[in-house]
């Protein structure tokens, strides 16, 4: 595609780009903390705003007593489909992904959190990086794609889920599984400075220790699962220290990590206490074999107690997201995309991974290359993402846009 496209995708970015503005505001309004996840109410919203600007949406919620298993209330998906030329089984389909689901606000919030406020030209508020932002991106970039009127075959998608923060299961997962969607290729929510192609995966556990409660002034009549917790975490410690001697061969992925991240237990001051449960959060790099790492840390933790009387361990998995590794077919989604952001932003722009994971991986699984572009700056800790006062540049907003409006006339093209 020649250069002076691109300067009419930037210049049809620029006419909407108010319009674009106000999209994102009225998704920040609209809270979707998870938990407690009840977050059909937005989809609806993003939906009455999509239609609102031409699109055909189709709306998938995800059965209630499934919802509620996994803990949250209620999920409703999203999926816009736009087919381009007389033909467009002769092209790719292509899925761009963001998901509405996000952390409670928590404390340090100096701007209101959900009222979408602009100062600066930065927006603030929860969600409005990670990754609200690529629901305006994506929506956007394909109007602009629409009004360049180019000869392109294939397809566009948006898929607009709500279970990121609880592992993707029954967002992205949901629409694969039910094969209401088999894209040939994906883009999934991220910053603007960098095409991530691969990321950490994630295993958390809950522990579960019991003993026998007792009295204060007489503790050797009971059993202390709060002590027998501290053996354990002891020994998760230790194994911790050992990770930093395995490196990982993708750049951008260190070592493995692990943290307790939750610990609750006892029954009174005066009481031995009975029960005492924790969970922890286990990092996988890509090389990690996540059935050894589970197998592993259950024997470091049952090996911890096995001489202690009167103490038993439960161990239950809460969640195991894979890592993302590249697959055959990313590379030309990496490279179109990283020329088009380069060329936007007037920096080279690599290709990286990251430490996080993401729901982008159910996608890998389902052996749909992706990678992960959007608005943003070069850090999370830039966007304060997951921190109070989240916020987004809004020139990067528009610029991501006119990338992934560039890289889908890339790829579409006749």
């Amino acid at each position: 595609m020649a250069a002076p496209t691109q300067d009419e995708i930037a210049r049809l970015v620029e006419q909407r780009f108010a319009e674009e503005v106000a999209f994102l505001r009225e998704l920040v309004r609209v809270p979707t903390d998870t938990p407690p996840g009840d977050n059909a109410r937005h989809a609806e919203r993003t939906a009455e705003l999509l239609e609102g600007l031409g699109f055909t949406v189709e709306r998938y919620p995800v059965a209630a007593d499934a919802v509620q298993a996994a803990g949250l209330t209620s999920i409703t998906n999203l999926i816009v489909r736009r087919r381009f030329g007389p033909n467009p089984e002769a092209g790719p389909i292509i899925a761009l992904n963001a998901h509405g689901d996000v952390v409670p606000p928590g404390a340090g919030w100096t701007k209101p959190p959900y009222a979408g406020f602009i100062e600066n030209g930065r927006m603030y508020g929860r969600g409005v990086a990670v990754s609200k932002s690529d629901f305006a991106t994506y929506t956007f970039a394909l109007l602009a794609l629409e009004a360049l009127g180019l000869p392109l075959r294939g397809a566009v998608e948006l898929h607009f889920t709500y279970d990121e923060e609880f592992g993707g299961l029954l967002g992205p997962g949901y629409l694969l599984q039910t094969k209401a969607t088999k894209p040939d290729l994906a883009i999934g929510a991220g910053f603007s400075y960098a095409v991530v192609t691969a990321h950490n995966g994630c295993l958390q556990l809950e522990v579960t220790v019991r003993g026998t409660a007792a009295h204060a002034a007489m503790p050797e009549t009971g059993h202390d699962a709060l002590a027998a917790a501290v053996a354990i975490l002891n020994a998760l410690y230790a194994e911790r220290e050992s990770y930093h001697a395995t490196k990982s061969k993708i750049a951008g992925i260190v070592s493995p990590t692990l943290t307790v991240g939750r610990i609750e237990g006892g029954i009174n001051t005066n009481v031995v206490p009975d029960k005492v449960s924790f969970r922890l959060d286990r990092r996988l790099i890509p090389e990690d074999d996540p059935q050894a790492v589970e197998m592993r840390l259950g024997r470091v933790i049952r090996e911890a107690v096995q001489d202690l009387p009167g103490i038993s361990v439960d161990i239950r998995r809460l969640l195991l997201a894979r890592a993302l590794v590249p697959l055959p077919g990313h590379e030309r989604l990496a490279a179109t995309i990283r020329a088009r952001a380069s060329a936007v932003l007037g920096e080279a722009i690599p290709a990286t991974a990251t430490p996080l994971y993401t729901d982008a991986r159910l996608y890998g699984e389902a052996g749909i290359p992706i990678v992960l572009y959007g608005a943003g700056p070069r850090t999370i800790l830039e966007a304060n993402a997951k921190r109070g006062d989240e916020n987004l540049v809004l020139r990067d907003l528009e610029r991501a846009t006119v990338v992934i409006a560039s890289v889908l006339a890339d790829l579409l093209s006749a």
